[in-house]
C-alpha cells in the first residue's frame, strides 16, 4: 500500500468503488454513508488547515476527520471525551462485568431487526439486572448499570451481546442505606441467564405479533404466528450465554476497561496485517481454543472483509451506550450523591480554571503539537472542503 501501517480506510478506498457497484441494491444507504465517509476521512475531499510552525518553520496540511462513529480512526477522540465526562461518576466499590449475549438463531435474524432486537437486548438485560438484585433472595437493591453494544465476534461475524459495568452493590429499597455485594460475587449468572432468556423470548413474541419483525430468504416463513412460536421453542430450553467477570481491580481500572470498549468498531486498524492478491489478512482471536493458540490470522477476500465489516453499521440515532437504574441520565447526579452520602466520600473532584467572572474554563491546550521539535504549531491557511458531487443512483434506485 506504500505506507507502513495498513487501514481500513486503505481497502475502502482500493476496492469499495468497484464492490459497492456490485452490490449497491443489496446496501442500505446507512453503509453507504458508512462508507463513503470512511474512504473520505483525513483527506483532502473534507477540507483541513494548513499549519505552520513558528519554532523550527515546519508546515504541514491536516485534514479533516470524518467523526463517523464505524471508523476506526475517530473513535479515540470520541472515548477520552466520554471517559472525562464518566470519570466523576466512579464510586470507590468493586465494579464488575457481566455480558449478555443472544443464541445464534436470534443473531440470524436480528440482521434484518436491529433497531428491534437491539433494542430489546439492552432492556431485557437491564431489566433483568435490576429485577434479579432488587429480590431480597440475592441482593435487595437498587442497582445501576452502564450498557455498551457489540455486534461483532474476532472474525467479523454477526454477534450481538452487551457489556454490563456494574456497581457492586446498591441503594436499599427504602433508599435509606448502601447495601454491598458478597466480596468477589455479584449475582448468580445461572438466575440471570434464566430470567434473561424468559423475558426475551416473551418480548420477541410480542414483537412478532405486533408485526414489529421483518423476516426474509430461509426465514420468511416466520411472519406466521404459529411458524414463529415453533422456531422459538428450543430456544426456550437451551442455556443462554450470560457471564461475570471477576471484579475490576479499583475505578482505575474501571476506566482503562471502558477506554477499550465504549468506542471500539468492529474492527482496529492494529489488527490489519496484509492487503494483497489473496485479499485482506489480520489478526484475530479464537475463544475456543486456549493459550497462544487463541491468536490467529485469518485472510478474507476483500469483497466478503467490506461484507462483514459492514454488518456492524447501526441504524441511524441508535445508542450504543445507555445507562440503566441508579445511573441512568435523568436521575444520575442526584442518585450519586446520596450513594456518595452514605458511603461517607467526598464528590468527585473534577479541575477546572476559574476565570475573573467566575466561569469555570478548561486549561487550554496547544491542539496542534509539530512532530519535529514538539512545539505548538498555529493555522495559517484554512482548506475548504470540496463539493460533493451526487450522481444519480444506478439501475434506476431511489436515492
Amino acid at each position: 500500500m506504500g505506507r507502513l501501517a495498513l487501514e481500513v480506510a486503505d481497502i475502502f478506498r482500493s476496492h469499495g468503488p468497484a464492490w459497492r457497484d456490485a452490490q449497491h441494491d443489496h446496501l442500505s444507504l446507512g453503509q453507504l454513508k458508512v462508507m463513503s465517509a470512511i474512504e473520505q476521512c483525513r483527506t483532502a475531499t473534507l477540507g483541513g488547515h494548513v499549519l505552520h510552525c513558528p519554532a523550527c518553520e515546519h508546515d504541514e496540511a491536516a485534514y479533516n476527520s470524518c467523526r463517523n462513529r464505524h471508523c476506526p480512526k475517530c473513535q479515540a477522540s470520541a472515548a477520552k471525551r466520554w471517559l472525562e465526562a464518566r470519570q466523576a461518576d466512579l464510586l470507590p466499590v468493586e465494579y464488575y462485568h457481566v455480558v449478555f449475549t443472544l443464541p445464534t438463531p436470534i443473531s440470524a435474524i436480528a440482521y434484518t431487526n436491529k433497531s428491534v432486537i437491539y433494542g430489546l437486548l439492552f432492556e431485557i438485560a437491564a431489566e433483568t439486572l435490576r429485577t434479579i438484585a432488587a429480590d431480597p433472595k440475592h441482593l435487595g437493591a437498587q442497582i445501576g448499570a452502564t450498557l455498551v453494544l457489540h455486534t461483532w465476534g474476532s472474525a467479523l461475524t454477526h454477534h450481538p451481546h452487551v457489556h454490563g459495568i456494574v456497581p457492586g452493590g446498591g441503594l436499599s429499597l427504602d433508599g435509606e442505606r448502601w447495601v454491598s455485594c458478597k466480596p468477589g460475587f455479584f449475582l448468580s449468572v445461572r438466575v440471570l441467564s434464566r430470567l434473561f432468556r424468559r423475558r426475551f423470548l416473551e418480548a420477541l413474541s410480542i414483537a412478532q405479533a405486533a408485526g414489529q419483525l421483518q423476516f426474509f430468504g430461509e426465514y420468511a416463513h416466520l411472519a406466521d404466528a404459529a411458524a414463529f412460536a415453533g422456531w422459538l421453542a428450543p430456544l426456550r430450553k437451551c442455556e443462554w450465554v450470560v457471564y461475570a467477570k471477576r471484579p475490576f481491580a479499583g475505578p482505575e481500572a474501571v476506566l482503562a476497561y471502558l477506554s477499550r470498549y465504549t468506542h471500539r468498531v468492529a474492527i482496529a486498524n492494529s489488527r490489519l496485517i496484509a492487503l494483497d492478491e489473496r485479499g485482506v489478512t489480520f489478526r484475530w482471536k479464537d475463544y475456543r481454543a486456549k493459550g497462544k493458540t487463541r491468536h490467529k490470522t485469518m485472510t478474507l477476500t476483500t469483497g466478503e472483509f467490506i461484507r462483514r465489516f459492514l454488518l456492524h453499521v447501526l441504524p441511524s440515532g441508535f445508542h450504543r451506550i445507555r445507562h440503566y437504574g441508579l445511573l441512568a441520565n435523568a436521575g444520575r447526579r442526584d442518585h450519586l450523591a446520596q450513594v456518595r452520602e452514605l458511603l461517607q466520600v467526598a464528590p468527585a473532584h473534577v479541575e477546572l480554571k476559574s476565570t475573573d467572572a467566575g466561569a469555570p474554563e478548561k486549561t487550554a491546550q496547544p491542539t496542534f503539537v509539530c512532530p519535529d521539535c514538539g512545539a505548538a504549531m498555529i493555522i495559517v491557511e484554512i482548506l475548504a472542503r470540496k463539493p460533493l458531487i451526487r450522481a444519480p443512483p444506478p439501475h434506476g434506485g431511489a436515492p
